[in-house]
């Protein structure tokens, strides 16, 4: 979460400084090449050029994928969320009358909290552990209500459901956490991703100085492309990215349920 600080136009910026600076830098190379002898060969620069660019090529597919993966499941952890929070939610229906309508008002805040939460999209310190300190309280606290309740029968059937569903949701939770707000792509693979480009730009930018050709027009186009895609590959690893969000319409939808159905029971 280090790079969490930089905010995503800054890293748009920073990408296309270390591409144009790298291009320019192995041309100049290049060209000075040139100056000190007109029989530089061409050929072999191109080759070592392209194995490098390949290489990079391949490590900007690695970095999306692990992005990508990333957000698939917290999409999918989405849905498996609003699934497990609806079940434990219809089985509180089979407490007891003193317990049934405050387990109900506690998944109800628990689903506000997540809601509230995502739609904030902020991972400070702070805010997270204020979250993490509000659901660790609802679920101890749903969890203590199951326990004294299943300890009244301990051979009764619906209590068991009852807490395996409280255990999926607290589960669920578990993964949500690590996956949307702990895991990142390593600070040592974006390192090794800009050391890379940055290396088979100088030998572009090399390449064009000993073939003797002058500054070309396409290196802004080359220098914004890895940017859009640096800056897509971050925008995939961080959820507060605000530019590749994960919908919690699911959540939303139960929350709405939860809500008519309470303005029902009064």
């Amino acid at each position: 979460m280090i790079l969490d600080v930089i905010p995503l136009w800054a890293l748009f910026a920073a990408t296309i400084l270390v591409v144009w600076l790298a291009v320019d830098a192995g041309y100049r190379l290049g060209a000075a090449r040139l100056r000190q002898s007109e029989e530089v060969k061409e050929s072999p620069v191109s080759a070592i050029a392209n194995s490098i660019l390949g290489l990079a090529a391949f490590l900007l597919a690695f970095t999306f994928g692990i992005g990508s993966e990333r957000f698939d499941a917290r999409k999918a952890l989405v849905r498996e969320d609003a699934v497990a929070i609806r079940t434990a939610w219809r089985r509180s229906e089979f407490l007891p009358e003193t317990d049934r309508a405050e387990a109900a008002a506690l998944l109800r805040q628990y689903v506000d909290a997540r809601v509230a939460f995502v739609q904030a999209a902020s991972v400070e310190p702070e805010h997270v552990k204020r979250f993490l300190s509000e659901m660790t309280r609802l679920q101890d606290r749903l969890w203590g209500m199951a326990v004294a309740n299943a300890r009244k029968d301990m051979n009764s059937d619906v209590a068991a459901l009852y807490i395996d569903s409280l255990n999926q949701v607290s589960g669920i939770h578990e993964m949500r956490v690590a996956i949307g707000i702990q895991a990142r792509i390593p600070v040592e693979i974006w390192i090794a991703l800009y050391c890379i480009t940055a290396l088979g730009m100088m030998s572009v930018g090399y390449q064009t100085g000993i073939a003797g050709s002058k500054r070309s027009f396409v290196w802004p186009i080359l220098a914004v492309s890895f940017a859009l895609v640096f800056g897509l590959i971050a925008s995939l690893d961080r959820p507060d990215s605000g530019v590749m969000t994960v919908n919690q319409q699911p959540l939303i939808s139960l929350r709405d349920a939860m809500v008519a159905e309470g303005e029902r029971a009064k």
